[in-house]
């Protein structure tokens, strides 16, 4: 019968994928894996590929975007096949794209959940998870223009009292994975021509470095501190507050070492 399903890996290490998803693979004629929505540190293939007992053909994002996952639903067609994905396999749009093309093809499909860097970080913050708004990317400039995009989602989340999740831009191609300080930097140009005072020196923020690892750090401060701050290797992700619950300021201040001028902003 034809079929794909689509395994999490989790966030950080080839220890990370669920024994239903080492089932799954195992169990597959054809294993495939993406790398480049996300980066896992410590993901080691060779060791992957001796645990689910397959060898794992990589697809870059061309084969996915660009061709529409052409080699992967023509496995999926002959027989089984796994796509394996860092973290939750269907939070990206390239996936949830892939899965309907599959479905029109008569490929039946399946998901195999994984650990997500949007319940890490709301985990490691104590930011509760009803309390979010609409999440964004934060991308690398393009010939020197940054968008505004996502300073615009933080504006409207706030103005709603609602967090913002702010997932930082990763060019796997190019080695390249944006940091805590550069995303912040970006919004802090947006600030200097907008001045709507959604992104200050002074605006309270969440650094998350290494979810999923045994050692990530969680780090709320103002901006300008943040900018100071090594929240070492990435990956990493930002969070901009709004309006706290009287919980939420108590674990940002003990989980996340944040000021106690966090409680001004319970209401």
């Amino acid at each position: 019968m034809a079929e794909l399903v689509f395994v999490g890996l989790g966030l950080y290490s080839d220890r990370d994928i669920s024994l239903h998803g080492v089932d799954e693979a195992r169990a597959a004629e054809t294993v495939f894996a993406e790398l480049y929505t996300s980066l896992m540190p410590e993901l080691n293939l060779s060791k992957l590929e001796r645990l689910v007992e397959r060898r794992i053909t990589l697809v870059s994002r061309r084969d996915l975007e660009e061709e529409g996952g052409k080699r992967i639903l023509e496995a999926a067609e002959k027989g089984k096949a796994v796509l394996l994905v860092p973290g939750d396999p269907l939070i990206a749009t390239t996936h949830v794209d892939l899965r309907i093309r599959a479905e029109r093809r008569g490929i039946k499909t399946r998901v195999v959940h994984g650990a997500s860097i949007v319940s890490a970080v709301m985990g490691l913050s104590g930011l509760q998870n009803y309390k979010y708004g609409r999440s964004v990317t934060i991308p690398f400039s393009n010939r020197g223009l940054v968008a505004e995009t996502p300073y615009n989602v933080i504006r409207r989340n706030k103005k709603m009292g609602l967090h913002t999740l702010c997932f930082l831009d990763i060019r796997a191609e190019e080695k390249r994975y944006m940091t805590v300080k550069e995303g912040l930097r970006a919004l802090l140009s947006v600030e200097k021509q907008k001045r709507q005072r959604v992104v200050t020196q002074n605006t309270i923020a969440v650094g998350v470095a290494r979810a999923g690892s045994t050692a990530p750090v969680v780090k709320a401060e103002r901006v300008n501190e943040l900018l100071k701050f090594d929240f070492g290797a990435p990956p990493h992700s930002l969070v901009f507050p709004s309006r706290l619950h009287f919980m939420e300021a108590e674990a940002l201040i003990a989980l996340a070492r944040a000021p106690e001028t966090v409680r001004k902003m319970v209401k």
